[in-house]
């Protein structure tokens, strides 16, 4: 029967021992696992057609809308499918909340390592572009300076 952890180091027979929390400890097998089965799912879903093009009908029926962009992202999709896995893997709350983006980074670093070819575009943002430096906007210009005067009609 494992005992709760009263403290970091157990000292015992003269010598401290690192000693881990249990509530907090998830065993390596279950983590790879989990991270490879993210990573499959996950790719499934975003980047492979299927058996009889199912996949790639599903991706075209979500549309334009939330599943449709949740579908284009390799990213976003491998943080919802580790949600379950991770709340079924996990023990305690801390220790499924932890493991939730780990399980998500462990698929993204996966494929990365097997990506061939050019990596995944990084999301880009972009504004209208202003004048650096410019206090006052420029007004335009009339025949001889004064506003109001049209230099056309010559007033």
């Amino acid at each position: 029967m494992i005992e709760p952890a009263r403290s970091v180091l157990d000292v015992g027979a003269g010598r401290t021992t690192p000693r881990m929390d249990p509530t907090m400890a998830t065993p390596f097998y279950p983590l790879v696992l989990g991270i490879l089965a993210v990573w499959r799912l996950t790719h499934l879903l975003h980047a492979e057609d299927g058996p009889g093009n199912v996949l790639a009908s599903l991706r075209r029926a979500a549309g334009q809308g939330f599943w449709a962009s949740l579908l284009d992202c390799f990213y976003c999709l491998s943080l919802w499918l580790a949600l379950p896995l991770a709340l079924l893997l996990g023990q305690g709350l801390a220790g499924r909340l932890l493991l939730w983006p780990a399980l998500s980074a462990g698929a993204i670093l996966l494929e990365r390592l097997t990506r061939k070819g050019e990596p995944l575009p990084a999301v880009f943002y972009s504004e209208d572009e202003e004048n650096d430096h410019v206090l006052r906007q420029e007004q335009d210009a009339t025949a001889d300076g004064i506003p109001g005067t049209d230099p056309v009609a010559g007033r």
